[in-house]
């Protein structure tokens, strides 16, 4: 006997509040959800399932009680506000925004619909939630990078080259909080006796203008920052190893390609453990009284194949921190 027939031969009035929370539970919930990425990108697809892996853990099936539907920024600025608002017109039971602009899209088009994001490195200064304690609107979810982050990347350039005198800050502006980078980087530089170069790219041809010009001079390094797209993976890491440049990546996946080393958090992980907060805003929680979670573990990365083809002798320091070691 189905819960809803059993429900009904109870009978009388007592049998009405079952009936409404019968009829509430199988209602299917609706998800939306939205990357900047590109929908071939590999590692995009290993996140938005390591999302759904988790949303299953908790009991939510797609095709069962709840519908997922996903969009694709395909790494062009332009297009986030549109996919955004094409999203928020579905009405979904919530949002999940992969990266701080999307987040930003989002808040724009709706500040009623929970919004769980990942991939966030500044919401406070980005305006997506009151503090991180207590989110205080329709916003909450994991933080990608705490601002102390940048003093780690360039000390690790520091360790690897100790001649190391400049450094050139290299991401896209409209995909990342690139003056919150820059500001906390200011901050540490003096102390590592390097002259930090903003370099912001959009595009592959910005990304071989920057790193050629800047290469002209000796002593350098690169940090490449949070909002540098998957697509120009491979020509950010040739062009690093044409020019002999040490460079410290804030995702693994850059080092798996040919980079050098590399710091950062889980993105894996981040994605699967947002699904909790989406459960629990399913089940009845508000976003406002969900805090932001930061990060809790992060790896160290090195390539010592990469390392031996550039000339760079890997410091015991940097070697025993390190939690994968690739070559």
């Amino acid at each position: 006997m189905r819960r809803r027939e059993f429900i009904t031969l109870l009978g009388g009035a007592a049998a009405w509040p079952l009936a409404v929370y019968a009829q509430e539970t199988e209602r299917t919930r609706r998800i939306g959800v939205l990357t900047a990425d590109a929908e071939n990108d590999p590692e995009v697809k290993t996140r938005l399932a390591a999302f759904q892996q988790g949303l299953e853990r908790l009991g939510w099936s797609e095709g069962r009680n709840v519908r997922i539907d996903y969009r694709f920024g395909a790494n062009n600025p332009d297009h986030y506000q549109s996919l955004a608002k094409e999203l928020v017109r579905l009405q979904p039971d919530v949002l999940f925004a992969i990266a701080t602009p999307i987040a930003v899209a989002f808040q724009r088009e709706t500040r009623t619909i929970p919004i769980v994001f990942v991939s966030v490195s500044d919401p406070v200064g980005s305006g997506l939630v009151a503090s991180l304690a207590r989110p205080g609107g329709n916003l909450t979810g994991w933080l990608l990078y705490e601002e102390g982050i940048t003093g780690k990347w360039l000390a690790m350039l520091k360790e690897i080259a100790p001649g190391l005198s400049r450094a050139a800050l290299i991401a896209h502006p409209r995909r990342t909080p690139y003056d919150y980078f820059v500001r906390s980087a200011k901050s540490v530089a003096p102390s590592l006796a390097i002259e930090l170069v903003p370099s912001p790219i959009e595009n592959a041809a910005d990304i071989e203008r920057v790193i050629v010009s800047f290469a002209r001079e000796p002593n350098g390094g690169l940090v490449v920052l949070p909002g540098t797209p998957n697509e120009h993976r491979d020509l950010v890491v040739a062009i690093a190893a044409r020019h002999r440049l040490p460079t410290v990546y804030s995702f693994r996946s850059f080092v798996v390609a040919g980079g050098l080393m590399s710091y950062g958090t889980d993105l894996i992980d981040h994605a699967r453990q947002a699904a909790s907060y989406v459960d629990r805003i399913l089940r009845g929680a508000k976003a406002a009284d969900l805090p932001v979670q930061a990060p809790t573990k992060y790896e160290t990365t090195l390539n010592l194949k990469t390392a031996k083809a550039l000339g760079f002798d890997v410091p015991p320091s940097l070697l025993v921190r390190a939690d994968e070691v690739i070559g």
